[in-house]
């Protein structure tokens, strides 16, 4: 700082001599600071410019500054300190926002702001059992982030987009996208039709294994360990009412499915549930195998391209409601077999009798909520079969 003159003893001449005062020349008041600051001060070097500007400014008797300089010392210190301040603002300010946010806590809690939950929608934090409480998955989460900051990129970008998606069915087309989302449904069909007072809204569904809305009086449905599992997860992520599988082990897919509909529909709104109509099919195929093939082997492989299962023709889910049934789309089927040199369709029509047979046309025209089926099951002829004849081939 700048030295302060020596003190100085007076004596008044016109009193008493002997009578002194000490006596010190101040240096002139401090001048009061502007209004020239910068809010725009951010870094270290700004920091420490402006406080050596001011100290000269302050001191103008005062011609140099060195590094050496308690003063200098003392400034760059507070510009260091002041820098790691305004890095704490600016992290802190970044957080209120998704898009700077950068710990993973804050991005969690902003997505849940905007109703998106990162715990559900990412994979990694549902195991097959259900086993773990949310607080765990959620630290698994957070984990991952942690070590991944692409995955929690990719949470904020999923997060608004999600803003988007219909939470309430107001369309027809909202009921055929949520209710085809379930785990139960595989297609769903809406439309609107007068009730004599009022509206009513009519969704058709075809269901997970071809099962009816309702259980029989003799039988209900099994439900696999993995399918509820799925049940459950959907039904977290949608925020409904868990299904109490101790209580009702196996309650009808109706009444599961209501869970949804009186989430989403509307206030005075009426909706009624319908099953798919299925439409049993009779085939008769003659197929010639290959001089090098099995005829027990094609026939398994015939089975399987005509069955229910994940690759099969007549798979749940497969036929949308109303589809025709083309007889090439079966023989595209077959011929792709390999060791199938030739097929031939010898019967092709709907079960029953008062049903003619369809093999000229090549088609069995389908309406409204008839879905084509063939189960070829013995205990259940309504449901569609076939009668398959190999020639030629290897026996055995």
């Amino acid at each position: 700082m700048a030295e302060l003159s020596p003190p100085q003893l007076v004596f008044d001449q016109d009193g008493c001599p002997d009578c002194g005062q000490r006596r010190i020349d101040l240096p002139a008041a401090l001048p009061a600071v502007g209004d020239d600051f910068t809010w725009a001060l951010r870094d270290y070097d700004d920091f420490r410019i402006m406080m050596l500007e001011e100290l000269a400014a302050r001191f103008p008797e005062r011609k140099r500054w060195t590094a050496g300089d308690l003063e200098v010392v003392l400034v760059e210190a507070l510009a260091a300190l002041l820098d790691q301040l305004s890095d704490m603002l600016d992290r802190v300010a970044a957080e209120a926002y998704l898009e700077t946010a950068r710990r993973p806590e804050s991005v969690l809690k902003l997505l849940a702001l905007i109703g998106y939950d990162a715990v559900e929608q990412a994979p990694e934090t549902a195991p097959a059992d259900d086993t773990l409480s949310r607080a765990q998955r959620e630290e698994i989460l957070l984990g991952l982030w942690r070590t991944e900051p692409a995955k929690m990129e990719a949470a904020k970008q999923a997060g608004p987009r999600s803003i988007h998606t219909q939470k309430r069915l107001v369309s027809l087309g909202d009921f055929d996208v949520l209710f085809a989302r379930h785990p139960l449904v595989y297609r769903a069909h809406a439309w609107r039709e007068w009730g004599g007072s009022w509206p009513v809204i009519r969704v058709a569904l075809s269901l997970w294994d071809n099962q009816p809305l309702d259980n029989s009086e003799d039988q209900a449905v099994d439900y696999p360990l993995d399918l509820r599992n799925r049940i459950n997860r959907f039904h977290a992520e949608q925020g409904l009412r868990p299904i109490d599988w101790q209580r009702t082990p196996n309650p009808s897919i109706r009444t599961i499915l209501r869970i949804l509909m009186a989430r989403y529909r509307l206030v005075g709104q009426e909706v009624v549930l319908e099953g798919a109509q299925f439409v049993g099919i009779v085939l008769s195929l003659s197929i010639s195998v290959r001089a090098n093939y099995f005829q027990s082997e094609m026939r398994r492989a015939v089975e399987h391209a005509l069955g229910r299962g994940p690759e099969g023709f007549f798979r749940p889910g497969r036929l949308d409601f109303g589809e025709d049934l083309y007889a090439s789309d079966i023989f595209e089927t077959l011929m792709k077999l390999e060791g199938v040199e030739n097929v031939c369709l010898n019967r092709f029509k709907r079960v029953g009798g008062h049903f003619p047979d369809q093999t000229a046309k090549g088609v069995i025209v389908l309406s409204g909520l008839e879905v084509a089926v063939c189960d070829n099951r013995p205990t259940a002829p309504e449901r569609g079969y076939y009668h398959l004849k190999l020639l030629g081939g290897r026996r055995g």
